[in-house]
């Protein structure tokens, strides 16, 4: 993950990135690298329905530019701007466009827009049946994470610790709120979560805030990670990871701090448990699943009596958070492998390479297919089947 302190101090930053991205908490760690890839008797084998590919993908940095499915169409950005529609059951491209500036947020989905967000600050409305720019409004910080619509209005969350409310039709700002900044994060925030009447982001001081859709106000502020240890880098608590949302419940994940079911109209908190993640959860089979920073795969079970099970061949292999399919949940690494693991019992199924640029944001499952998209701008879509009879 990369790393943020002041503008004035971007070279130190990436310097800190690297670090974040080699080393877990035990400094011996720091030049092994992704641990070897184990041999298993796969059960299950990905087998791939189509492929495309845009522009420069995820553009060599942290960013999150994932894919939106909506009505069997997706549409994908990269961060040299270009952006597209395909279609889901076999990947043929409606159309294509070109965004003006570096994008690093994105894709927002509404009823007639798509919002993407640039490293310039601002936030673009564009057409959803041909990409043409419709507004484009400064908002003051990097959108990292994909604006989300509600209710006529677009939610905007940026990594200088600002959650704004947006008018959909042309980016008047309706209401803003600003959390204090700690003096190092992680290069990312949270996608906000709409939840009935409210809105619901993670921040990187470690809470999670609930906010009036409608107008603003805090309904309540709940603290999921204290920070620990004597240095900035061991004091990280961001709750970056894309939250999720259950039967009621929502599930939320801290860097260095704890997963935690939180109950919505109050921010109580169900259960907690130690976790450090930085990716999104998935769930199934009773569980939620965490892609833990040191490569392992947790199984916490619902109901808060723990983890389930634990899977941690994957050590240092900087997983992409998880996609449920079938019985199975998968993530993706660093060095563009996704990996099928049992729901039951976390034993490794199926494994394929993808994009050997590596994969850095959330799997995606929409019925019964994966939707893969690699930090080259490689777009795949993915089916996991039985072996055929006779398959080495």
């Amino acid at each position: 993950m990369a790393l943020l302190i002041t503008t004035v101090q971007r070279l130190a930053v990436l310097l800190l990135a690297c670090l974040m991205l080699a080393c877990s908490s035990n400094d011996g760690e720091e030049e092994q690298g992704p641990a070897p890839l184990i041999e298993f008797e796969a059960e299950r084998v990905f087998n791939k329905v189509w492929s495309q590919s845009l522009g420069d993908g995820q553009g060599g940095i942290f960013n999150r530019l994932t894919p939106a499915v909506e009505n069997g169409v997706i549409y994908v950005a990269a961060a040299d701007g270009e952006l597209a529609a395909f279609s889901l059951d076999k990947g043929k491209e409606l159309w294509d466009a070109e965004v003006e500036g570096f994008l690093v947020g994105g894709v927002g989905v509404g009823p007639s827009q798509l919002l993407l967000g640039t490293t310039a600050g601002e936030v673009v409305a564009v057409s959803k049946t041909d990409g043409a720019e419709l507004w484009r409004v400064q908002v003051g910080g990097e959108v990292l994470a994909a604006p989300q619509f509600a209710n006529e209005l677009v939610i905007v969350q940026t990594f200088d610790g600002q959650l704004l409310a947006l008018k959909a039709a042309d980016g008047e700002r309706v209401w803003s709120y600003r959390n204090t900044v700690p003096v190092l994060t992680l290069r990312g925030t949270s996608t906000p979560l709409v939840f009935r009447d409210a809105v619901i982001a993670g921040f990187a001081n470690g809470r999670v805030i609930s906010f009036e859709l409608a107008t603003g106000a805090v309904r309540w502020n709940t603290r999921i990670a204290v920070p620990k240890g004597d240095s900035e880098i061991q004091r990280i608590i961001d709750v970056d990871g894309a939250m999720l949302e259950d039967n009621g419940v929502i599930y939320a994940v801290s860097y260095q701090g704890k997963v935690a079911a939180l109950e919505p109209q109050s921010g109580r908190r169900v259960w907690a448990n130690d976790a450090s993640s930085y990716a999104g959860m998935s769930q199934g089979f009773g569980n939620i699943y965490v892609s833990g920073q040191d490569g392992s795969v947790t199984a916490f079970e619902k109901n808060g009596q723990g983890a389930r099970w634990a899977q941690t061949v994957l050590a240092r292999r900087k997983l992409t958070g998880s996609a449920t399919l079938s019985s199975y949940v998968v993530v993706g690494d660093v060095e563009g492998y996704i990996h099928a693991l049992s729901q039951v019992d976390g034993h490794m199924a199926a494994r394929t390479k993808v994009d050997s640029d590596g994969l850095q944001i959330d799997l995606q499952q929409v019925g019964d297919l994966l939707l893969v998209y690699g930090n080259s701008g490689k777009l795949v879509a993915y089916k996991l089947e039985e072996k055929a009879k006779g398959w080495f």
